[in-house]
């Protein structure tokens, strides 16, 4: 490994799981929900300024969210015998491969490019990016400690050697990868989209 949507389960359950990481459960600021009020969620696709682009950032954060859990479910079913270990290792190579590819592409764009976008439009809600920001960094290096055990994993069931504690590890990895987006998706959609339509931008 190089480097139908199921609503997700309660963070508080995903964090029960998660390894030596800290994994942020507040929720954002009431400050930084006021826009939110105006914008609820439920009424997004039916405004106007509710164009393609955004419902294209929407997807790729359901595509995290269907990956992460079954990346998760993957280590599950080997640990219970349900996978054998070329089985799990192919999985394991293309959707946790496919996992932290595109989270390290996805948040690089959205530093770099979308949140300064939102902040030139409405610095408000900076705060609420810097706390976005930070979810990025954190996120990044579980990911990176996910890529190393699932590179050792791959290479010890390539030499046929057992590798059932470093799968117990990468399960921990992958359950704290669960928690994060779970907590910092919903936030980051809830902050981003009402500011989108608020301001008409990305049409």
């Amino acid at each position: 490994m190089s480097r139908d949507h199921n609503a997700p389960e309660k963070s508080s359950q995903l964090v029960e799981q998660a390894r030596d990481w800290t994994v942020r459960t507040d929720a954002m600021p009431s400050e930084m929900q006021i826009l939110l009020a105006e914008y609820p969620r439920e009424a997004w696709e039916a405004h106007p300024g509710f164009k393609e682009l955004t419902k294209q950032w929407l997807g790729a954060h359901q595509m995290f969210r269907r990956l992460s859990k079954t990346v998760r479910f993957d280590g599950q079913h080997f640990l219970d015998g349900k996978l054998d270990a070329l089985e799990y290792s192919k999985k394991l190579s293309y959707r946790g491969g496919a996992l932290v590819n595109n989270l390290h592409g996805h948040h690089g764009w959205e530093d770099h490019s979308y949140f300064p976008e939102l902040s030139a439009a409405d610095s408000r809600f900076d705060t609420g990016l810097a706390i976005l920001e930070k979810d990025h960094e954190t996120l990044h290096l579980v990911l990176d400690s996910f890529t190393e055990l699932a590179n050792k994993v791959i290479g010890l069931h390539a030499e046929n050697k057992s590798a059932i504690n470093e799968v117990g590890e990468l399960h921990k990895d992958a359950s704290t990868i669960e928690a994060l987006l779970h907590r910092h998706l919903g936030d980051e959609e809830e902050l981003a989209v009402p500011i989108i339509l608020h301001h008409r931008l990305r049409g």
